[in-house]
């Protein structure tokens, strides 16, 4: 099987929450894992420098934009989480992957965002003399992140 060569366009995918398929997505970003690096030195060891190891993987928040339309399943969401109704970890965590697709819609990447839920939630500007969409927003945060193609 020969290897594309061509990077892959970031203009296709899809998203997935639970193993449905959530639609309409404008914009999906700021995923990311950076690792903390701890520093360690014993006071006998002859070099000056200290020895680096791994220290805790942490990930920055995803934000998922939306035109606005009249489903109500993300404030739904957050809400459950904020007045107490959605308080052990199942009801309130979901997985969510986020697929790369080719021109074909085929897809050639993904990352699954485990124990994820929604930290924020951004109601649109409103202007009356704008003609842009409206576009809400969700800041979802998450315990580990895998990359699965």
């Amino acid at each position: 099987m020969a290897i594309n060569t061509y990077p892959l366009k970031k203009y296709n995918y899809r998203v997935q929450l639970d193993n449905v398929d959530v639609a309409g997505f404008s914009e999906v970003s700021g995923f990311d894992a950076s690792i903390d690096v701890i520093e360690y030195r014993e006071g006998t060891e002859r070099i000056n420098s200290p020895r680096k190891m791994p220290g805790l993987t942490k990930y920055g928040n995803v934000t998922l934009k939306w035109g606005m339309t009249s489903s109500m399943s993300f404030f739904e969401w957050v809400q459950g989480i904020s007045n107490g109704e959605k308080l052990e970890a199942e009801d309130r965590c979901e997985d969510i992957v986020i697929y790369l697709q080719d021109d074909s819609q085929a897809d050639v990447a993904s990352w699954t965002l485990i124990n994820a839920w929604p930290s924020k939630y951004v109601v649109p500007d409103f202007n009356a003399s704008s003609s842009e969409v409206s576009i809400e927003s969700v800041e979802i945060v998450f315990e580990e992140m895998m990359r699965n193609q």
